[in-house]
Parts: C-alpha cells; sequence; structure tokens
C-alpha cells in the first residue's frame, strides 16, 4: 500500500485531469438523459448532430476534430444516424471521395427540441455561480485549453 505522505502517489481526486473527465462525464450524462429518453439518442449521436446543427455539410473527421471524439465512436453514431435518418451523406462536388454530412429534416426537428433542453440543462448548472464566477470559470477553461491543447482551439 503506498505511503499517503509520498508525493509520488496519485491521489485521484486532487488530479486535475481526472476530475475534470468526472465533471465532464457527469454532466454529459444528466443532460444525456433528458434526450435519451425523449429522442432515443445517445450522447455520440446528440453530438454529431449538434456539430452538425452548426456546421452543415462537414465530413466524420471534421465531426471527429470539433468534438475530440475518437473515429470509432464518430463513425458508429454517423451510422446510426444515416440509418435512423436523421442525417444524410452525400459526396463532395469538389472531391468525390469525401462525403459530407448534413441534418435531414427529421434531424433538424429533432435538434430544434434537443437544443432548448441543451441550454436549460446548461442554465441550471451555471446557476450554481455568481456571474463573475462564471466569467472566471470561462477564462480558466480557455487558459487550460490552450496549455493543453497550443497548436490549436479546442472550442
Amino acid at each position: 500500500m503506498p505511503d499517503p505522505a509520498d508525493k509520488t502517489v496519485l491521489r485521484l481526486r486532487e488530479f486535475l485531469p481526472y476530475r475534470l473527465s468526472v465533471l465532464s462525464n457527469t454532466v454529459s450524462r444528466g443532460i444525456a438523459d433528458l434526450y435519451d429518453r425523449a429522442f432515443g439518442l445517445s450522447i455520440w449521436q446528440w453530438r454529431v448532430m449538434a456539430v452538425l446543427g452548426e456546421n452543415a455539410a462537414i465530413t466524420a473527421t471534421e465531426i471527429g476534430q470539433f468534438t475530440a471524439m475518437d473515429k470509432v465512436a464518430v463513425s458508429r453514431a454517423v451510422a446510426s444516424l444515416l440509418d435512423s435518418g436523421h442525417i444524410a451523406r452525400e459526396a463532395s462536388l469538389e472531391d468525390g471521395r469525401r462525403a459530407l454530412l448534413s441534418l435531414t429534416a427529421k434531424g433538424k426537428d429533432v435538434y430544434e427540441q434537443i437544443v432548448p433542453i441543451a441550454l436549460g440543462a446548461e442554465r441550471n448548472l451555471v446557476s450554481a455561480l455568481s456571474a463573475e464566477e462564471h466569467a472566471q470559470l470561462d477564462g480558466l477553461m480557455e487558459k487550460l485549453a490552450r496549455a493543453a491543447a497550443p497548436d490549436r482551439d479546442l472550442w
């Protein structure tokens, strides 16, 4: 058993990457429960739809870049959303080898119903912070994002 006085012991409760991951997963799962019950969508499917709601006609690779999802998760979410009719795929006019994804009318309808749910959940979460704390959190998140990925913007 590690000696608690030993500073080289990893204490997960104090380890920022662990804490951020657990917080992110908990927040995502809480919101996902809301749209899963109503629309039968997974976290990964909703993330793909959310990106397509903001960025029409992009590739699965670009979705992976926007969301930091791995290729397998993006591929599975895209396949299921194609099967369910929420998204469509068509060849790029500039490069027929590239497949562009976009929301279908059905997908847009679901997207427009989920957005207020997601924004309401965000408001509920942020209501735990004062306006000053919220601004500080935004600034701190920007700093951490730049430190984690100095070569690109995360959002």
